[in-house]
Protein backbone atom coordinates (compact mmCIF):
# COMPACT_ATOMS: atom_id res chain seq x y z
CA UNK A 1 0.00 0.00 0.00
CA UNK A 2 1.39 3.50 -1.20
CA UNK A 3 1.95 5.57 1.28
CA UNK A 4 0.04 8.97 1.29
CA UNK A 5 2.02 12.15 0.58
CA UNK A 6 3.30 14.44 3.36
CA UNK A 7 2.22 17.75 2.94
CA UNK A 8 4.11 20.25 5.52
CA UNK A 9 1.88 22.40 8.12
CA UNK A 10 3.42 25.32 6.00
CA UNK A 11 2.31 24.13 2.33
CA UNK A 12 -1.09 23.51 3.95
CA UNK A 13 -1.26 26.97 5.24
CA UNK A 14 -0.79 28.41 2.28
CA UNK A 15 -3.40 26.45 0.72
CA UNK A 16 -5.46 28.01 3.09
CA UNK A 17 -4.39 31.31 2.90
CA UNK A 18 -4.88 30.86 -1.61
CA UNK A 19 -7.79 29.13 -0.64
CA UNK A 20 -10.13 31.46 0.85
CA UNK A 21 -8.29 34.45 -0.12
CA UNK A 22 -6.92 35.35 3.22
CA UNK A 23 -4.42 37.60 2.28
CA UNK A 24 -4.11 39.68 -0.16
CA UNK A 25 -1.66 41.84 -1.84
CA UNK A 26 -0.54 45.49 0.31
CA UNK A 27 -2.94 43.58 3.74
CA UNK A 28 -1.45 45.07 7.13
CA UNK A 29 -2.32 42.35 9.59
CA UNK A 30 -2.43 41.90 13.18
CA UNK A 31 -1.55 38.70 14.63
CA UNK A 32 -3.42 37.73 18.04
CA UNK A 33 -0.44 35.91 19.83
CA UNK A 34 -0.72 34.23 23.37
CA UNK A 35 2.52 32.87 23.22
CA UNK A 36 0.79 29.66 22.94
CA UNK A 37 1.51 26.41 20.39
CA UNK A 38 -1.05 27.91 18.00
CA UNK A 39 -0.23 31.23 18.05
CA UNK A 40 3.21 30.79 17.80
CA UNK A 41 2.71 28.80 15.06
CA UNK A 42 0.56 30.74 12.76
CA UNK A 43 2.91 33.74 13.31
CA UNK A 44 6.33 32.17 12.91
CA UNK A 45 4.44 30.72 9.39
CA UNK A 46 3.48 33.90 8.46
CA UNK A 47 7.11 35.45 9.40
CA UNK A 48 8.75 33.02 7.03
CA UNK A 49 5.87 33.15 4.28
CA UNK A 50 6.51 36.91 3.72
CA UNK A 51 9.34 35.66 1.23
CA UNK A 52 8.07 32.43 0.26
CA UNK A 53 4.61 32.82 -0.94
CA UNK A 54 4.08 31.29 -4.04
CA UNK A 55 1.96 34.48 -4.98
CA UNK A 56 4.80 37.01 -3.78
CA UNK A 57 2.20 38.96 -2.09
CA UNK A 58 3.66 41.66 -0.09
CA UNK A 59 2.17 42.13 3.51
CA UNK A 60 3.11 43.42 6.96
CA UNK A 61 2.54 41.89 10.06
CA UNK A 62 1.64 43.20 13.69
CA UNK A 63 1.91 40.81 16.40
CA UNK A 64 -0.58 41.78 19.66
CA UNK A 65 -0.56 40.31 23.40
CA UNK A 66 -3.13 40.38 25.85
CA UNK A 67 -2.03 39.62 29.63
CA UNK A 68 -4.81 38.60 31.28
CA UNK A 69 -3.92 39.12 34.93
CA UNK A 70 -4.94 35.89 35.57
CA UNK A 71 -1.64 33.65 36.20
CA UNK A 72 1.59 34.63 37.40
CA UNK A 73 3.16 33.34 34.19
CA UNK A 74 1.55 35.61 32.57
CA UNK A 75 4.22 38.31 32.82
CA UNK A 76 6.74 35.45 31.21
CA UNK A 77 4.29 34.63 28.16
CA UNK A 78 4.61 38.49 27.41
CA UNK A 79 7.95 38.61 27.39
CA UNK A 80 9.01 35.76 25.86
CA UNK A 81 6.52 36.82 22.66
CA UNK A 82 8.21 40.16 22.91
CA UNK A 83 11.82 38.45 22.56
CA UNK A 84 10.58 36.32 19.18
CA UNK A 85 9.47 40.10 17.33
CA UNK A 86 12.39 41.67 18.99
CA UNK A 87 14.80 39.14 17.07
CA UNK A 88 12.49 38.95 13.86
CA UNK A 89 12.09 42.86 13.61
CA UNK A 90 8.42 42.66 13.56
CA UNK A 91 6.23 45.35 15.23
CA UNK A 92 5.20 44.27 18.96
CA UNK A 93 2.14 45.60 21.32
CA UNK A 94 1.02 44.55 24.83
CA UNK A 95 -2.05 45.72 26.64
CA UNK A 96 -2.52 44.41 30.45
CA UNK A 97 -6.47 43.35 31.24
CA UNK A 98 -7.66 42.82 34.93
CA UNK A 99 -9.70 40.16 33.57
CA UNK A 100 -11.24 38.83 36.83
CA UNK A 101 -12.15 42.76 37.85
CA UNK A 102 -13.95 42.67 34.37
CA UNK A 103 -15.64 38.79 35.81
CA UNK A 104 -16.90 40.77 38.94
CA UNK A 105 -18.09 43.92 37.51
CA UNK A 106 -19.90 43.11 34.48
CA UNK A 107 -21.26 39.27 35.78
CA UNK A 108 -19.89 37.54 33.05
CA UNK A 109 -17.52 34.58 32.24
CA UNK A 110 -13.75 34.42 32.91
CA UNK A 111 -13.41 32.89 28.69
CA UNK A 112 -16.14 35.73 27.39
CA UNK A 113 -14.47 38.76 29.48
CA UNK A 114 -11.11 37.23 28.21
CA UNK A 115 -12.40 37.27 24.42
CA UNK A 116 -14.64 40.68 24.42
CA UNK A 117 -10.86 42.52 25.85
CA UNK A 118 -8.43 40.72 23.14
CA UNK A 119 -11.11 41.97 20.16
CA UNK A 120 -11.49 45.50 21.55
CA UNK A 121 -7.68 45.75 22.19
CA UNK A 122 -7.17 44.54 18.26
CA UNK A 123 -9.74 46.66 16.90
CA UNK A 124 -7.84 49.51 19.33
CA UNK A 125 -4.71 48.72 17.18
CA UNK A 126 -6.28 47.86 14.05
CA UNK A 127 -7.20 51.76 14.17
CA UNK A 128 -4.07 52.81 15.24
CA UNK A 129 -1.30 51.20 13.38
CA UNK A 130 -4.10 51.47 10.09
CA UNK A 131 -4.00 47.37 9.79
CA UNK A 132 -6.88 45.87 7.82
CA UNK A 133 -7.03 42.19 9.00
CA UNK A 134 -6.61 40.58 12.70
CA UNK A 135 -5.11 36.97 11.95
CA UNK A 136 -6.60 34.71 14.99
CA UNK A 137 -5.03 31.32 15.72
CA UNK A 138 -8.40 29.19 15.60
CA UNK A 139 -7.61 25.78 14.25
CA UNK A 140 -9.23 22.65 12.65
CA UNK A 141 -9.76 20.91 16.59
CA UNK A 142 -11.49 24.82 17.83
CA UNK A 143 -13.97 24.42 15.34
CA UNK A 144 -15.04 20.65 16.12
CA UNK A 145 -15.74 22.05 19.47
CA UNK A 146 -17.21 25.30 18.54
CA UNK A 147 -19.68 23.26 16.40
CA UNK A 148 -19.87 20.98 19.47
CA UNK A 149 -20.20 23.82 22.14
CA UNK A 150 -22.93 25.09 19.56
CA UNK A 151 -24.80 22.03 19.53
CA UNK A 152 -25.16 21.39 23.35
CA UNK A 153 -26.38 24.51 23.04
CA UNK A 154 -29.45 24.02 20.50
CA UNK A 155 -27.99 26.88 18.08
CA UNK A 156 -29.17 24.95 14.91
CA UNK A 157 -28.01 24.87 11.28
CA UNK A 158 -26.25 27.81 11.35
CA UNK A 159 -24.25 26.56 14.44
CA UNK A 160 -22.90 23.01 12.70
CA UNK A 161 -20.56 26.40 10.91
CA UNK A 162 -18.54 26.49 13.55
CA UNK A 163 -15.52 28.75 13.14
CA UNK A 164 -15.16 30.10 9.68
CA UNK A 165 -11.86 30.74 7.58
CA UNK A 166 -12.77 34.63 7.48
CA UNK A 167 -15.53 36.40 8.29
CA UNK A 168 -15.40 40.36 7.50
CA UNK A 169 -11.78 41.54 9.07
CA UNK A 170 -11.04 38.38 10.63
CA UNK A 171 -8.56 35.83 9.26
CA UNK A 172 -7.61 32.18 10.57
CA UNK A 173 -4.78 31.01 8.53
CA UNK A 174 -4.22 27.39 10.33
CA UNK A 175 -8.14 26.41 10.77
CA UNK A 176 -7.40 23.63 8.43
CA UNK A 177 -4.45 22.20 10.59
CA UNK A 178 -4.78 19.99 13.56
CA UNK A 179 -3.38 20.42 17.09
CA UNK A 180 -1.25 17.43 16.79
CA UNK A 181 0.27 19.35 13.73
CA UNK A 182 0.83 22.72 15.24
CA UNK A 183 2.62 20.91 18.40
CA UNK A 184 4.35 18.74 15.92
CA UNK A 185 5.70 22.10 14.14
CA UNK A 186 6.63 24.13 17.32
CA UNK A 187 8.93 20.75 18.17
CA UNK A 188 10.31 21.14 14.86
CA UNK A 189 11.43 24.44 14.73
CA UNK A 190 12.19 24.61 18.39
CA UNK A 191 10.13 27.81 19.33
CA UNK A 192 9.21 26.47 22.40
CA UNK A 193 6.09 27.93 22.57
CA UNK A 194 4.54 28.89 26.45
CA UNK A 195 1.73 25.98 27.67
CA UNK A 196 -0.92 27.49 29.66
CA UNK A 197 -2.25 24.66 32.68
CA UNK A 198 -5.43 26.42 32.75
CA UNK A 199 -6.08 24.43 29.26
CA UNK A 200 -5.90 21.07 31.43
CA UNK A 201 -8.09 21.92 33.56
CA UNK A 202 -11.63 20.92 32.98
CA UNK A 203 -14.00 23.31 34.80
CA UNK A 204 -14.66 25.53 31.63
CA UNK A 205 -16.85 23.59 28.77
CA UNK A 206 -14.73 23.58 26.11
CA UNK A 207 -12.20 22.04 27.86
CA UNK A 208 -14.31 19.45 29.13
CA UNK A 209 -15.01 18.91 25.19
CA UNK A 210 -11.24 19.22 24.48
CA UNK A 211 -9.93 17.02 27.51
CA UNK A 212 -13.15 14.16 27.50
CA UNK A 213 -15.42 13.96 25.26
CA UNK A 214 -13.59 14.71 21.90
CA UNK A 215 -10.69 12.19 23.27
CA UNK A 216 -13.86 9.43 24.18
CA UNK A 217 -15.60 9.90 20.79
CA UNK A 218 -12.12 8.93 19.26
CA UNK A 219 -11.74 6.02 21.19
CA UNK A 220 -15.50 4.72 20.97
CA UNK A 221 -16.53 5.59 18.23
CA UNK A 222 -14.92 7.54 15.21
CA UNK A 223 -10.71 7.52 15.75
CA UNK A 224 -11.46 10.56 13.04
CA UNK A 225 -13.69 12.91 14.57
CA UNK A 226 -12.02 16.05 13.91
CA UNK A 227 -11.61 15.13 10.30
CA UNK A 228 -15.43 14.20 9.84
CA UNK A 229 -17.26 17.82 11.95
CA UNK A 230 -14.55 19.30 9.92
CA UNK A 231 -16.08 17.91 6.66
CA UNK A 232 -19.93 18.38 7.95
CA UNK A 233 -18.82 22.26 9.14
CA UNK A 234 -17.44 22.97 5.13
CA UNK A 235 -20.88 21.57 4.09
CA UNK A 236 -23.02 23.63 6.13
CA UNK A 237 -21.17 26.65 5.48
CA UNK A 238 -21.54 26.17 1.82
CA UNK A 239 -25.47 25.72 1.96
CA UNK A 240 -25.53 28.58 4.49
CA UNK A 241 -24.11 30.87 2.02
CA UNK A 242 -26.23 30.06 -0.57
CA UNK A 243 -29.38 30.74 1.81
CA UNK A 244 -27.26 34.14 2.94
CA UNK A 245 -27.39 35.39 -0.46
CA UNK A 246 -31.15 34.54 -0.43
CA UNK A 247 -31.70 36.59 2.41
CA UNK A 248 -30.06 39.36 1.25
CA UNK A 249 -32.04 39.64 -2.40
CA UNK A 250 -35.16 39.19 -0.42
CA UNK A 251 -33.83 41.76 2.29
CA UNK A 252 -33.65 44.37 -0.42
CA UNK A 253 -37.04 43.58 -2.06
CA UNK A 254 -38.84 44.51 0.78
CA UNK A 255 -36.79 47.08 2.26
CA UNK A 256 -38.48 50.46 2.60
CA UNK A 257 -36.35 52.20 4.62
CA UNK A 258 -32.91 52.27 6.45
CA UNK A 259 -32.44 54.90 8.75
CA UNK A 260 -28.97 53.66 10.66
CA UNK A 261 -26.81 56.83 10.46
CA UNK A 262 -27.36 60.49 12.38
CA UNK A 263 -27.37 62.58 8.74
CA UNK A 264 -30.56 60.95 7.84
CA UNK A 265 -32.12 60.88 11.13
CA UNK A 266 -31.80 64.28 11.81
CA UNK A 267 -33.07 65.33 7.94
CA UNK A 268 -36.38 63.25 8.78
CA UNK A 269 -36.44 64.80 12.28
CA UNK A 270 -36.39 68.33 10.88
CA UNK A 271 -39.04 67.38 8.48
CA UNK A 272 -41.61 65.49 10.77
CA UNK A 273 -41.15 69.03 13.34
CA UNK A 274 -41.81 70.88 9.91
CA UNK A 275 -45.10 69.19 10.07
CA UNK A 276 -45.61 69.50 13.71
CA UNK A 277 -45.65 72.71 13.20
CA UNK A 278 -48.32 72.81 10.57
CA UNK A 279 -50.69 70.82 12.74
CA UNK A 280 -50.50 73.28 15.55
CA UNK A 281 -51.04 76.07 13.19
CA UNK A 282 -53.80 74.06 11.59
CA UNK A 283 -55.11 73.60 15.40
CA UNK A 284 -55.10 76.86 16.60
CA UNK A 285 -56.72 78.30 13.54
CA UNK A 286 -59.36 75.53 13.18
CA UNK A 287 -63.26 76.13 12.88
CA UNK A 288 -64.00 73.17 13.49
CA UNK A 289 -65.26 72.32 10.26
CA UNK A 290 -65.77 68.20 8.78
CA UNK A 291 -62.90 69.16 6.57
CA UNK A 292 -60.95 70.96 8.81
CA UNK A 293 -60.91 68.02 10.95
CA UNK A 294 -60.23 65.41 8.84
CA UNK A 295 -57.03 66.93 6.97
CA UNK A 296 -55.84 67.46 10.67
CA UNK A 297 -56.09 63.88 11.46
CA UNK A 298 -54.47 62.99 7.99
CA UNK A 299 -51.39 65.65 9.30
CA UNK A 300 -51.21 64.08 12.93
CA UNK A 301 -51.07 60.61 11.62
CA UNK A 302 -48.10 61.50 9.40
CA UNK A 303 -46.82 63.39 12.35
CA UNK A 304 -46.33 60.54 14.00
CA UNK A 305 -45.48 58.30 10.98
CA UNK A 306 -42.31 60.49 10.73
CA UNK A 307 -41.73 60.41 14.20
CA UNK A 308 -41.47 56.57 13.63
CA UNK A 309 -39.27 57.13 10.21
CA UNK A 310 -36.56 59.75 11.60
CA UNK A 311 -35.70 57.20 15.01
CA UNK A 312 -33.03 54.60 14.05
CA UNK A 313 -34.68 52.41 12.05
CA UNK A 314 -34.99 49.63 9.28
CA UNK A 315 -38.99 49.29 7.63
CA UNK A 316 -39.96 46.59 5.88
CA UNK A 317 -42.76 45.47 3.79
CA UNK A 318 -45.08 43.69 5.37
CA UNK A 319 -47.15 42.21 2.71
CA UNK A 320 -43.96 40.72 1.22
CA UNK A 321 -42.40 39.44 4.26
CA UNK A 322 -46.14 37.52 4.96
CA UNK A 323 -45.09 35.78 1.95
CA UNK A 324 -41.98 34.22 3.01
CA UNK A 325 -40.95 30.43 3.74
CA UNK A 326 -40.26 30.65 7.36
CA UNK A 327 -37.14 29.98 7.14
CA UNK A 328 -36.31 32.86 5.26
CA UNK A 329 -38.42 35.05 7.64
CA UNK A 330 -36.27 33.62 10.79
CA UNK A 331 -33.11 34.44 8.83
CA UNK A 332 -34.86 37.90 7.73
CA UNK A 333 -35.14 39.09 11.14
CA UNK A 334 -31.59 38.20 12.30
CA UNK A 335 -30.14 39.95 9.16
CA UNK A 336 -32.64 42.90 10.03
CA UNK A 337 -31.38 43.25 13.65
CA UNK A 338 -28.09 42.59 12.70
CA UNK A 339 -27.61 45.59 10.06
CA UNK A 340 -29.44 47.90 12.64
CA UNK A 341 -27.52 46.80 15.56
CA UNK A 342 -24.81 45.39 14.67
CA UNK A 343 -25.14 42.21 16.30
CA UNK A 344 -28.55 40.23 17.32
CA UNK A 345 -26.98 39.05 20.30
CA UNK A 346 -29.98 38.24 23.05
CA UNK A 347 -32.49 37.23 19.66
CA UNK A 348 -33.54 33.98 20.72
CA UNK A 349 -35.68 30.91 19.06
CA UNK A 350 -38.80 32.42 20.88
CA UNK A 351 -38.40 35.93 19.59
CA UNK A 352 -37.72 34.99 16.59
CA UNK A 353 -41.48 32.84 16.55
CA UNK A 354 -42.81 35.73 18.47
CA UNK A 355 -42.09 38.60 15.25
CA UNK A 356 -43.52 36.15 13.02
CA UNK A 357 -46.72 35.48 14.52
CA UNK A 358 -47.27 39.18 14.98
CA UNK A 359 -46.66 39.82 11.50
CA UNK A 360 -48.70 36.85 10.34
CA UNK A 361 -51.58 38.29 12.32
CA UNK A 362 -51.10 41.84 11.16
CA UNK A 363 -52.93 43.93 13.99
CA UNK A 364 -51.80 47.90 13.64
CA UNK A 365 -50.17 49.65 16.41
CA UNK A 366 -48.62 46.29 18.42
CA UNK A 367 -45.37 45.93 19.03
CA UNK A 368 -42.96 43.70 20.76
CA UNK A 369 -39.22 44.38 22.93
CA UNK A 370 -37.29 41.23 22.54
CA UNK A 371 -34.68 42.75 24.65
CA UNK A 372 -33.88 45.88 25.72
CA UNK A 373 -32.05 47.16 22.39
CA UNK A 374 -34.58 46.55 19.97
CA UNK A 375 -38.54 47.30 19.48
CA UNK A 376 -40.35 45.58 16.40
CA UNK A 377 -43.62 47.18 15.15
CA UNK A 378 -46.42 46.85 12.75
CA UNK A 379 -47.97 50.05 11.41
CA UNK A 380 -49.92 51.05 8.01
CA UNK A 381 -48.93 47.62 6.82
CA UNK A 382 -44.96 48.17 7.66
CA UNK A 383 -42.70 46.27 10.06
CA UNK A 384 -40.42 48.83 12.09
CA UNK A 385 -37.29 47.57 13.57
CA UNK A 386 -36.23 50.52 16.16
CA UNK A 387 -33.01 50.87 18.14
CA UNK A 388 -33.64 51.93 21.72
CA UNK A 389 -32.09 54.48 22.59
CA UNK A 390 -32.89 54.51 25.70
Amino acid sequence: MAKRQYIGIKEKVEKTILKYDLIENGDKIILGVSGGPDSMCMLNILKDLQNTNLKKLNYEIIVAHVNHMIREEAIEDEKYVEDYCKKNNIEFYSKSIDIPKIVNTKKIGEEEAGRIARYEFFDELLEKTKANKIAIAHNKNDRVETVLMNELRGSGLSGLKGIEPRRGKYIRPLIEIEREEIEKYCEENKLEPRIDKTNFENIHTRNKLRNCLIPYIKKEFNPNIIETINRLSEIVTEQEKYIDEIVREKYEEMNIKERINNSSIKKEEKNANKIDNIEKMSVKNDKKSEQEEERNKEIRENSENKKIEFEKCIILDLAKFNKQNKVIKSKLILYTITRLLNNAKGIEKVHIEDIIKLCNNNIGNKYLTPNKNIKILIKNKKIFFMANNE
